[in-house]
């Protein structure tokens, strides 16, 4: 079955651009559009979508709070219980509303002049449970917001504590923005154990994916801004 994919752009032209890419795919199906964040929820409730591809700045609601709402993070404004996974566009590298869109429980972001490849390649990988689509680019982006981050001290995340110690090695490197496979090198482990892993973290601390694994071992101190905590 075809990616059902949406697009959210307040800029029409960017949208036919998209558009044209992607129905040029066997694999994926532009299925619905919208031109600001308030238009994007109306046209989700009716909607069965897979992956939205969301731009940042938009009039009367931008990204990051329609974001919140597709993902879950307004508990009374989600859209729908299997809502789709989103696929933040933005205009500038290190965008200051690509991290909160991130916090919100977007799978990753993309640069709006990314190669059409690489743009297909991430809808796959959100599309398939894979949300890290640019690790450098999240790493860089968290160390540039890290700051913003309560510092040391601060409690952690009290579900970290039923990892094991395995899953912190893991949930450790997925925040330093390693792939399952490099994450299998690392700690000399097949990329199918590691694969279990990721999904036992996940399940334990009660996350969406791995960008919002990432931004809670940011916050919680367990990695700094650079590197490993």
């Amino acid at each position: 079955m075809a990616i059902r994919v949406m697009l959210v752009d307040d800029q029409m032209l960017l949208r036919t651009g998209f558009r044209m890419v992607l129905q040029a795919q066997p694999d994926m199906e532009v299925v619905a559009e919208a031109g600001d964040g308030v238009e994007a929820l109306e046209v989700l409730r009716a909607t069965k979508v897979d992956v939205v591809l969301m731009d940042v700045r938009m009039p009367r609601m931008d990204g990051v709070e329609a974001t919140r709402k597709i993902c879950g993070g307004d508990p009374g404004g989600r859209v729908n219980a299997g809502g789709p996974r989103v696929l933040i566009l933005t205009t500038f590298d290190l965008d200051e509303y690509a991290f909160s869109a991130l916090k919100a429980g977007a799978s990753g972001f993309m640069l709006k002049d990314v190669p059409p490849e690489d743009l297909l390649g991430a809808i796959r990988a959100v599309h398939s449970g894979d949300a890290v689509v640019a690790p450098s680019t999240t790493r860089r982006l968290l160390d540039r917001f890290t700051p913003m981050l309560p510092s040391g001290g601060e409690p952690a995340h009290k579900e970290v504590d039923r990892l094991t110690d395995r899953e912190r090695e893991v949930l450790l490197l997925i925040a330093q923005g390693l792939s399952n496979g490099e994450i299998a090198k690392e700690l000399v482990l097949s990329e199918a154990t590691v694969k279990t892993h990721v999904g036992r973290i996940l399940t334990k601390l009660g996350l969406r994916d791995r960008v919002q694994a990432v931004v809670m071992a940011y916050e919680t101190g367990l990695v700094r801004a650079g590197g490993a905590g």
